[in-house]
């Protein structure tokens, strides 16, 4: 039997075991919900001793979120490919805004939705799927590498490198957490932006006073706020913040009916900044105001307040150093300060973007694999998103071969309601990472 035949006949068991893993709700945001994330390991350890793996177990560090290494043993001379996923997932929001129970995975017009069936739990299932492709005896080394706080920063990543860093090494790494260009079109991903977020605090006032009676006269704090935050943008929308860098970006067309579809923008409401689609989306910085702390409509007065605060998310071009980044966002909403008002800024995340070398005997051999699968040859794309271990797998291991897959499309939706995998496209990416690791068995020679 053809690893197709095999890989097809499968499909049922393993989209069985993803819903069961979409039913466990494993949010690593909500500290209410630990005990789901560690059931949620648990699962994955199951799933994988079931499929043969004779070393399988649950990882932390410095008490963070569990994770698991999962280790099949290289035949002689053959090479180790690590395979990695996350298992946690984001919030579901408000259910109301689900057209189908977030935590059950539901089939509707060839598409699966529930909460992580794209981000990320669908990745690891394309690995259970090719892992059962082969019997539990893969043609090369496999190791397992089940991340459980991606969605919170990946925090304790860089720890769990060092201390696993005998196990978790291979001469290629496998990152099933991208989308690909659209349905029925794979990709490789080989660009990433980076983040680096703060949050502002403006004062004005040490204690509230009545509008009518100042106002005119005395600034609120919102108010100030909002001034504030205009800065970071020019009239037509680019980034004003000085000393931001910008990645070369490649000849691609974004079609803008189709991103507009996909973005959900409304007839009439423009787009923001200049270049091409995907030079802002890829490669300049984008930065976002994604939560304001002031007082609520329901509990308004007639008073100015005197503090306000927001939450400010700056994607970063490839290559960008955070760090950097961050100060220059730092420095920018000092310098801008309107009338004299007091601000603070407070330090978020960051994360390194990447570039990624899309060269060598392994990157080929997915290219073939990949074009096999599909029918048509992947393209080579770049993500707004960022995917901090991509960096983080680089430092650790620089003479590794790093491959960015997907089983998600750009209507997955993944963060929001609604979040789906395309249930044809899902087949694929099963078939060729299975043709994919028996191609990596079969070359002339390892790098």
């Amino acid at each position: 039997m053809s690893l197709h035949d095999v890989v097809r006949d499968l499909l049922p068991r393993v989209l069985s075991d993803l819903g069961d893993l979409v039913a466990i709700e494993s949010v690593s945001a909500d500290r209410a919900r630990a005990s789901e994330v560690e059931r949620s390991a648990l699962a994955i350890v199951g799933l994988l001793v079931d499929a043969g793996c004779p070393d399988a177990r649950v990882v932390r560090a410095n008490g963070g979120a569990p994770a698991v290494i999962a280790r099949f043993p290289a035949p002689a001379g053959m090479p180790t490919v690590c395979l990695y996923a996350h298992h946690d997932v984001q919030p579901e929001g408000d259910p109301v805004g689900w057209a189908t129970p977030p935590f059950m995975a539901t089939e509707v017009n060839g598409r699966l939705y529930g909460r992580g069936v794209s981000d990320d739990k669908g990745g690891f299932a394309v690995h259970l799927a090719a892992l059962r492709a082969f019997g539990g005896k893969p043609p090369v080394g496999v190791t397992l590498f089940i991340e459980g706080e991606e969605e919170v920063g990946s925090t304790d990543l860089a720890q769990l490198l060092e201390e696993n860093r005998e196990d978790l090494a291979a001469d290629v790494f496998v990152i099933a957490d991208s989308d690909n260009w659209a349905v029925g079109q794979p990709a490789f991903t080989t660009s990433l932006r980076g983040l680096a977020s703060c949050t502002v605090e403006v004062r004005t006032l040490d204690h509230g006073v009545h509008s009518g009676e100042y106002g005119g006269v005395v600034p609120d704090a919102l108010t100030a706020l909002c001034r504030l935050l205009a800065t970071l943008h020019d009239d037509q929308g680019n980034v004003a913040i000085a000393g931001l860098a910008t990645a070369p970006a490649p000849a691609m067309e974004y079609p803008p009916e189709r991103l507009r579809e996909e973005s959900g923008l409304f007839d009439g409401v423009d787009w923001i900044g200049s270049g091409s689609f995907v030079e802002r989306m890829w490669c300049k910085p984008a930065v976002s105001v994604i939560a304001l702390d002031a007082t609520p409509l329901d509990k308004a007065s007639n008073t100015l307040i005197p503090v306000a605060r927001a939450k400010i998310s700056a994607r970063i071009a490839p290559g960008e150093d955070a760090a950097r980044a961050l100060a220059a966002v730092i420095t920018h909403l000092n310098d801008h300060a309107p009338w004299g008002a007091q601000v603070t800024v407070t330090e978020g995340e960051t994360a390194a973007g990447s570039l990624i070398d899309f060269a060598g005997p392994y990157a080929d051999a997915a290219r073939a694999a990949f074009t096999e699968a599909w029918g048509r040859e992947p393209v080579l794309i770049g993500q707004g998103g960022s995917i901090p271990m991509v960096a983080d797998f680089g430092k650790a291991f620089p003479e590794a071969t790093i491959l960015i897959t997907a089983v998600g499309d750009p209507d997955s939706r993944a963060h929001g309601a609604n979040e789906s995998l395309h249930l044809a496209d899902f087949a694929a990416a099963c078939l060729a990472e299975t043709l994919m690791l028996n191609a990596f068995a079969h070359l002339d020679q390892r790098p």
